[in-house]
């Protein structure tokens, strides 16, 4: 969440940027006005709480009785206020940057560069849904009748490679002073919420567990951003970097068009994440840092793909800026999402209390994610990128020490 006090100083500053995340302005008016209802009540109950004391102190039983009533009427008041108050301030995204291209949506995001050679094939490319079901290596059908549409089994060939692609990216962040952790797959509703997830709208991703406040993680960035939830690291300490290893579980609910078949868009997959715990001034670099590795990761896996940076329209609630990776899959003739890397400056700090020492005072951290490697789309570069003409695939060079084979063939 926002600082208030920033809102109260900057309030068309703030609005003026909410809006340009395709959020309604008024939302800071509704804020402001339930802010301001929510201080004059404290001050009264506050008072009247002194003079119950005062009362108590001299054994003043008709002034302790009138003062009771009183907050007996404005302390439920007070409770709501509070309430509206906290549910305004989460609605409000976090602000995107001074230097985040301004645009509605993905139409306007920026390409920056595109890496990599696109294959040139001698015969018509088929999609990795294609190959995979033809090679045995994963099973929709199955996953739809035990769990339903969107999940999967891999089968053969299909669960080496993924498991041979987490152990690549944990290895490959290792060595780049990363430490390696796997998370819990369900978190309470203070930690998704406190990140920015919600439970309900349109973009609710989150499976929650009824009778319970637990919920399915979309992300590792939920588990690791509670972490270190209401502690105060000494700013020596930092930046802290963690590997982290997940299942992921999203909702996706909506229509996506043609290009969510397959793995594409899924209800559950693995997934490596960078995350980092920093000092404000560090935050920059290290979101640079983290497009970087993603680069290097895919440029070492041989897959040819673009960088693109989010518009403002484009970042959704907790970014301040974002880029994402776009691999080329041939199957759909055009680039398809595998990684982002977003800074969420203080935003998700300052929901769950995450702090540094800063000389004789502590002020929030910055919190960074980046996708290393998402075990759905990941594979849909390799199948596609690598098919041969007799239908079977090949695995990139480096992969092949963790996989035990160089090629999938059918059975």
């Amino acid at each position: 969440m926002l600082d208030v006090n920033y809102i109260r100083e900057n309030i068309e500053l703030v609005k003026k940027k909410v809006s340009l995340k395709n959020y309604d302005p008024d939302l800071v008016d509704k804020l402001l006005d339930i802010d301001e209802k929510r201080r004059t009540l404290l001050t009264e109950v506050d008072g009247l709480r002194q003079q119950r004391n005062i009362a108590a102190k001299d054994r003043d039983m008709k002034q302790g009785k009138e003062v009771k009533t009183k907050l007996e009427e404005l302390e439920p008041k007070l409770k709501k206020a509070e309430e509206e108050f906290k549910y305004y301030l989460v609605q409000i995204p976090n602000l995107p940057a001074d230097d985040v291209p301004i645009g509605k949506g993905e139409e306007d995001n920026k390409v920056l560069r595109e890496v990599g050679d696109k294959p040139d094939f001698n015969f018509t490319p088929k999609d990795h849904l294609e190959l995979a079901e033809k090679l045995d290596i994963i099973d929709f059908e199955a996953g739809a009748e035990v769990s339903g549409s969107g999940f999967y089994y891999l089968k053969n060939e299909g669960a080496m490679l993924e498991i041979a692609l987490v152990h690549y990216a944990l290895d490959f962040l290792r060595a780049k002073g990363f430490i390696p952790i796997i998370t819990p797959d369900l978190a309470r509703e203070k930690y998704y919420l406190g990140t920015g997830y919600l439970p309900k709208g349109p973009e609710a991703q989150i499976y929650q567990i009824e009778g319970t406040d637990l919920g399915l993680i979309a992300t590792a960035e939920i588990t690791m951003a509670g972490y270190h939830s209401g502690q105060t690291l000494d700013s020596k300490d930092l930046p802290k970097k963690y590997a982290a290893y997940s299942h992921c579980f999203r909702m996706e609910a909506g229509s996506y068009g043609k290009y969510s078949k397959g793995l594409y868009r899924v209800h559950q997959f693995s997934k490596v994440e960078m995350f980092s715990f920093c000092k404000p001034s560090e935050s920059d670099e290290l979101h640079e840092e983290f497009l970087k590795n993603e680069e290097e990761f895919f440029e070492s896996l041989g897959i040819p793909f673009r960088v693109v940076e989010m518009c403002t329209g484009d970042l959704g609630a907790q970014a301040s800026k974002k880029y994402d990776l776009e691999a080329w899959m041939p199957g759909r003739g055009d680039y398809g999402e595998v990684t982002s890397t977003s800074n969420t400056t203080d935003y998700q700090s300052r929901n769950l209390g995450i702090k540094f020492k800063n000389g004789d005072q502590s002020d929030f951290m910055h919190t960074l994610n980046g996708t290393m490697m998402a075990s759905s789309r990941t594979p849909i570069a390799i199948i596609e990128n690598f098919q041969q003409a007799d239908g079977s695939v090949k695995i990139p060079e480096v992969l092949q020490k963790y996989t035990g084979f160089s090629e999938i063939h059918s059975k």
